[in-house]
């Protein structure tokens, strides 16, 4: 009787390939979207954090989960020092802006490393879906950590994820990553809603347009995998300010320039999951 190998290639297409999981919402809410990148540093909890402030002035219930276990943004990016309170069963999620929030980084210090394996990785992230008390939302807004591993995997087979937008930078090695998170996307069977150009170009003083990272690169990527170019978001110092300030611009600046383009991609999403 022959003996067949199993390679490497084999193990991961069996973890990941999606086939008999039960998929549940999450408790209080409607529609879960996530924003994800597979790479680090291109803007992406930035993103989410507008998005769910444009959406909420969308007059939409909105809520925010910050699942990067490893790098949590979401209380410098809201200025929340508050720890969640909790009934002995479930978190309570903290309300900022309009809109109910929660982060391991409520409940650490902001300096302590989470130094920890894949296992409680997965147990956070199950206690954060199932076991905090989110309350009549319409949209949850789940911030995505980098990459392609547990957490992302726990989502998309055991939580009914409605749609996932991606965030990328033009240049490539960013998106050799995307096209990766792309494709676990696709084998999952998570609905790509779309594409986004973070930090696109710099306008200057004279009025040009400078593609400091590079020009047109997640649009090309978008029409190679058929998937829509939601848009693209300048490079614009004020961004990032009012994010390390935690007032988000599109809260700080409700005439900004910006703030408009996040209302724009927020009025696609509503009118995907709520037709007028």
């Amino acid at each position: 009787m022959e003996n067949k190998k199993v390679g490497l290639s084999d193990t991961m297409k069996a973890k990941t390939e999606p086939k008999t999981f039960r998929r549940n919402p999450i408790p209080g809410t409607k529609f879960t979207i996530a924003v994800s990148s597979a790479k680090g540093g291109v803007g992406k909890s930035t993103f989410a954090t507008n998005l769910a402030l444009a959406l909420k002035k969308l007059n939409l219930n909105i809520g925010l989960l910050d699942a990067d276990i490893y790098g949590p943004s979401l209380p410098k990016l809201f200025s929340i020092n508050d720890k969640p309170e909790s009934d002995g069963q479930n978190l309570k999620p903290i309300n900022k802006y309009g809109i109910q929030c929660m982060s391991i980084g409520f409940l650490t210090e902001e300096q302590t490393p989470m130094i920890w394996r894949g296992p409680m990785v997965i147990s956070a992230i199950k206690t954060f879906t199932q076991k905090v008390s989110w309350n009549n939302l319409d949209i949850i807004i789940v911030d995505m950590p980098p990459g392609t591993g547990d957490t992302q995997l726990t989502f998309a087979q055991e939580i009914k994820m409605d749609g996932v937008i991606i965030i990328s930078t033009p240049q490539e090695i960013a998106l050799q990553d995307v096209k990766r998170g792309i494709r676990m996307f696709e084998k999952l069977k998570v609905k790509i809603l779309g594409l986004i150009e973070n930090m696109s170009y710099f306008k200057g003083d004279d009025g040009k347009k400078y593609p400091i990272f590079g020009e047109g690169g997640v649009k090309k990527t978008a029409d190679e995998f058929k998937i829509e170019f939601l848009g693209d978001i300048p490079l614009q110092p004020e961004i990032g300010m009012y994010g390390d300030l935690g007032r988000p611009i599109v809260e700080s600046k409700p005439d900004n320039e910006i703030t408009n383009l996040y209302l724009n991609f927020a009025k696609k999403i509503k009118l995907t999951y709520f037709a007028e």
